[in-house]
């Protein structure tokens, strides 16, 4: 529960949960941080702040490649607050199915 709770609190704003679904949206090679601050319309510092946040959460990681940050979703962390949202849908009654899990593949790669 603590995760969740930390999860869900630092998605509980407009401009993280938009950077949280545009990085997933960007797949498992991330961005880089200046180009997420274009596709949001934020300032650095105010992206800065909110990376910050979603980063304390585990819901982003980012890695230096030279003079760029590129920063990631961790689709681990979300699909594990979807299962924690959903294992018991319906009470376990089998009305409904198992949550799907989000697992992407890099560019280039198949299966």
């Amino acid at each position: 529960m603590p995760a969740a709770l930390a999860s869900l609190a630092a998605l509980g704003h407009e401009s993280r949960l938009r950077a949280f679904r545009r990085l997933v949206e960007a797949g498992p090679e991330g961005m880089p941080v200046g180009e997420l601050r274009e596709a949001l319309a934020l300032p650095a510092a105010t992206l800065s702040a909110h990376l910050n946040v979603l980063r304390s959460a585990d819901l982003v990681t980012d890695q230096r490649e030279g003079r760029v940050i590129r920063v990631r979703a961790s689709f681990d962390r979300m699909n594990a607050l979807l299962a924690y949202l959903t294992e018991n849908c319906c009470a376990g009654s089998g009305a409904c199915g198992p949550v799907s899990t989000c697992k992407p593949r890099k560019k280039g790669t198949s299966g």
